[in-house]
């Protein structure tokens, strides 16, 4: 017998009960009626009948059932001629026509062999437009359930206006599980039961071994982590729809259970409070262990865990890495499904182009190709870095400070890292991979519009990390709440990356005690100087614009010497940004381009919003300056000391730029895209720092290791510097060798 939950107790109070059955309940695999099932069903609802409970059931399986007299109609009155042609999908509206009147006449027998009598209701989403319906709808109900009468609803497929049954998901209800819990909240049930052909809400899909049947269903904790497999072979939505029902019940205050309807006993099971199917209650989160949500809780553990990955062999650790990157691979179906269910969202909530594009998993070419290019880039990121020298432990200097007594300088992990980031979802899987080759404790907050993205990604790279490290070594921060609590915790967590935009970056420097490391703004020059290549200077800067804009080294201000004025040099940038650049970005128009003071006088162009303006499009402003001293000035004064490039055949200005411009990156005749970890050989980045302590630049392994040094000696004590002759001789060449 299953064990009665103690959380459930609220289940005794039950009177009114709303029960959905779903069409995988109701038929057969070959499309008939499950009647052995329909009549444990019905005996169910009888025995609750008897003792005082309030019963409405909302049935789907109309469709099935109808396609499959349907069907039988078709062949029996079809010649063999008929047989041989191409046989045309039968129309669903017919199908639930015929099947409404057959899937009602069976229940009416059943109930009618325990001595209940049930009514038909059937009602459209236009139904509910109205408000006298909805009045009725309760009155009519209500005096059914006096009299103890089954009220058994189904949306009437066959009259509604929906395109076809089962394909079209809008309005006040677009299946039955939305029409469950809309009955459960208008007819004021005190429960909802969805009885669905698995157990219950899975932690993945059930058919994995993995997988976890889940007793209590928390938002808080459970909303971005859950991968659905497969809808089931019949009906809407499959066990997607279902919990999106049971939230929108449950947070409305109408408990729900998801349960399997091809057990004979379970709603009773569910009634008496014993753990069994998925519960739903807007007060579960109250119910979990203290402290099971606590931010303080998901810092230790990351760093006990962070311990333990530190003590592996380098060699276990890599193999951590190897099997990440074999994951990715393998589950780039399921990776795409859930990124386009974000990219799709993010449009529909009106999000910007920029945000979106960076959200995509390769952004702005949205093919299954380019797609699995990007899974593969990642993967291999991750095995470069599996491959790399063991950065744990290296010796970086070797002091003898005396005879016997050997001082060495050495590479250590930083701890816990708490990295918060907007969109770009494949930067979780480049933090992740680079805090287990640093032996680092790693917390992740991504933005809600990545939501399914990254519990994906983050549920996908955890799965490879064994038990004897823990779970907990890297955490998903899934609320927004737990930020300010985890930028406390100064003593657990030993660096704050914010990835995003300066409005994030300032709020997390002016929130937290504990170092942040990370830039606000990506304002990238590029300057073309009179003596520029212009073959050179065209291609470098439609590459810097164009290869990818929303990117924070995507080039945002062109500053030009104003001798290519008279030389017909800026015509020819502009023309190259405004013409290739729709076939260098795949866009269906060329780069826009505002003007600083002087651009705008001398090229008639609209006046740009900022100098420190961060388009992150396909936008750019352009100006004209002096020399390069005045870019030089003009990229101190409005820069953001990220990257910044010059384009010019002349070392000695080269030279000038180089050594004068204070950015984390400065480059010569190359494009600003390059500023980034992969490229740099650092085989993945957890961002670009524009800080001068600790890291600047893309931040690879080094800078996420700090230093501590290791002595080791034979009895020396100090003794007012008096028991020792100190020595102080380098022996860092000498190990080297």
């Amino acid at each position: 017998m299953d064990a009665i939950d103690p959380t459930r107790g609220f289940l005794k109070d039950v009177r009114r009960i709303v029960i959905k059955v779903g069409t995988a309940v109701v038929t057969r695999d070959d499309g008939r009626l499950a009647l052995g099932r329909l009549g444990a069903l019905c005996e169910q609802i009888q025995a609750l009948n008897s003792q005082g409970f309030e019963v409405i059931l909302v049935s789907s399986g109309a469709v099935g059932a109808g396609r499959q007299r349907l069907r039988y109609r078709k062949l029996i009155n079809s010649s063999f001629a008929d047989l041989q042609k191409p046989q045309a999908e039968l129309d669903g509206k017919a199908c639930a026509a015929v099947g409404q009147n057959g899937l009602m006449a069976l229940y009416d027998t059943l109930f009618s062999q325990l001595d209940v009598t049930s009514a038909q209701l059937l009602v459209t989403d236009n139904d509910f437009r109205s408000s006298e319906f909805r009045k009725q709808l309760t009155e009519t109900v209500d005096s059914l359930l006096s009299l103890k009468v089954i009220p058994v609803f189904n949306e009437n497929d066959s009259i509604s206006t929906r395109r076809a049954p089962y394909e079209d998901s809008s309005g006040i209800f677009w299946d039955n599980d939305s029409l469950a819990a809309l009955l459960a909240l208008e007819l004021k049930a005190d429960l909802l039961v969805l009885l669905s052909d698995v157990d219950g809400l899975y932690s993945g899909p059930p058919s994995d071994p993995q997988s976890k049947l889940i007793y209590t269903y928390i938002k808080e904790k459970l909303e971005n982590t859950i991968t659905f497999g497969d809808k089931s072979r019949l009906g809407r939505g499959g066990m997607t729809a279902k919990v999106k029902a049971a939230v929108y019940a449950s947070q409305a205050g109408i408990p729900v259970v998801i349960t399997s309807g091809f057990a004979g006993d379970n709603i009773v099971k569910v009634l008496r409070g014993q753990r069994i199917g998925t519960l739903f209650h807007r007060d579960a989160h109250t119910w979990m262990p203290s402290g099971e949500l606590n931010a303080r809780d998901m810092a230790v553990a990351a760093r006990e865990s962070s311990r333990f990955l530190q003590a592996m062999p380098a060699e276990e650790r890599s193999k951590i890495l190897l099997a990440i990157a074999d994951a990715l691979e393998g589950n780039e179906k399921t990776i795409l499904h859930e990124n386009e269910a974000d990219v799709a969202t993010a449009q529909d909530d009106g999000y910007e182009s920029s945000l979106v594009s960076r959200l995509a998993l390769k952004p702005g070419k949205a093919s299954h190709y380019i797609f699995n290019l990007l899974v593969s880039s990642l993967a291999k990121a991750i095995r470069v870095l599996a491959k790399m020298e063991e950065p744990i432990g290296q010796v970086l200097k070797r002091t003898e400070l005396s005879d016997g007594f050997i001082l060495e300088k050495m590479s250590s992990p930083l701890g816990v890292l708490l990295v918060i980031f907007e969109s770009r979802p494949e930067a979780l899987v480049q933090i992740a991979s680079l805090a287990i080759r640093t032996g680092n404790g790693l917390l992740l907050k991504g933005g809600k519009e990545a939501k399914r993205s990254n519990a994906v990604l983050h549920k996908i790279i955890t799965q490879c990390i064994p038990d004897t490290v823990g779970k907990g070594l890297i955490g998903l921060v899934t609320s927004r709440e737990e930020i300010p609590e985890l930028l406390k915790l100064d003593d657990v967590i030993d660096l704050v990356i914010p990835r995003g935009s300066n409005e994030l970056v300032s709020q997390i420097k002016s929130a937290t005690l504990i170092p942040v490391l990370g830039h606000a703004d990506g304002i990238c020059h590029v300057y073309v100087d009179k003596s520029a290549d212009m073959e050179k200077a065209k291609n470098i800067v439609l590459d810097a614009k164009t290869d990818y804009p929303a990117a924070c080294n995507a080039m945002e201000t062109l500053l030009v010497h104003e001798e290519l004025l008279e030389n017909g040099g800026v015509n020819e940038l502009l023309i190259e940004l405004q013409t290739k650049g729709m076939i260098y970005a795949l866009s269906f128009l060329g780069v826009s381009i505002n003007g600083g003071p002087k651009a705008c006088q001398l090229l008639n162009l609209p006046q740009a919003p900022s100098f420190h303006h961060e388009y992150s499009s396909m936008s750019c402003t352009i100006e004209i300056v002096d020399d390069v001293h005045a870019a030089i000035d003009h990229i101190h004064k409005h820069g953001s000391a990220h990257t910044d490039c010059i384009v010019t055949e002349d070392m000695e200005t080269a030279n000038i730029f180089l050594r004068q411009v204070d950015s984390a990156a400065v480059f010569h005749n190359a494009s600003t895209r390059f500023s980034d970890g992969f490229r740099f050989g650092l085989g993945a980045e957890v961002g670009i720092s524009t800080s001068r302590i600790h890291a600047r630049g893309p931040v690879g392994v080094e800078g996420l290791l700090t230093t501590r040094w290791i002595a080791r000696g034979n009895g020396q004590v100090v003794d007012n510097d008096k028991g020792v002759v100190y020595t102080h001789k380098d022996l860092t060449l000498t190990q080297q060798a």
